[in-house]
Order: C-alpha cells, then sequence, then structure tokens
C-alpha cells in the first residue's frame, strides 16, 4: 500500500501539466478499487483485497497494471501483482529473469 501511494504521488508531481479525465475509487474496509486517466494517455488500476481480516496471517493481495506514453512516443504497460510475495511486474519492455 505504501508503494502505490508513493508512486501515485510521484507520478502526480511529473504530471503537473496534464488534466485527470477520469477517476474512479471504492475504498471498503477489506478492499478498493481505483482507476484514473489522464489527458496524456496515461492511465492505471488496482483492485486491492485484505486477505484473511483480523487474523495473524492478515495481508494485503493487490492486482494492477499501469501505462503512459514515453518520450519516445511509444506506450509503455506494466501489470502487477502485490502482495506477501513481493511486487511482480510484467511489461513487455521488463527483463524477465532466467528460469532455474
Amino acid at each position: 500500500m505504501k508503494f502505490l501511494i508513493v508512486f501515485v504521488a510521484l507520478f502526480a508531481v511529473a504530471l503537473a501539466d496534464v488534466e485527470i479525465v477520469r477517476q474512479d475509487s471504492d475504498v471498503q474496509p477489506e478492499g478498493y478499487q481505483f482507476s484514473w486517466e489522464t489527458s496524456d494517455g496515461s492511465q492505471a488500476q488496482a483492485q486491492g483485497v485484505l486477505n484473511n481480516p483480523g487474523s495473524e496471517h492478515e495481508s494485503l493481495a493487490v492486482k494492477g497494471a499501469y501505462s503512459y506514453v514515453g518520450e519516445d512516443g511509444v506506450t509503455y504497460s506494466v501489470s502487477y501483482i502485490a502482495d506477501e510475495n513481493g511486487f511482480q511486474p510484467q511489461g513487455a519492455h521488463l527483463p524477465v529473469a532466467p528460469q532455474a
């Protein structure tokens, strides 16, 4: 969750001259979802679910994606899962770890 807040805050600062054209969110005690899109075509969405609420093994699992147009004109897209196994991004432009 901390990563998500920092990411969104830094992204917002970087987009100072860009307008938000769509934004939705729904926050509940055991989960949330949000999505947004900006005038330059950047967008993000995520859904978080609280697993094992109230237990010793309580954890947050997030599934989401974001995309943006780079300075080279290429649209970069990343999908990710963030859970007890860490942040696991996937994207055509990201390196892939060799399989053991």
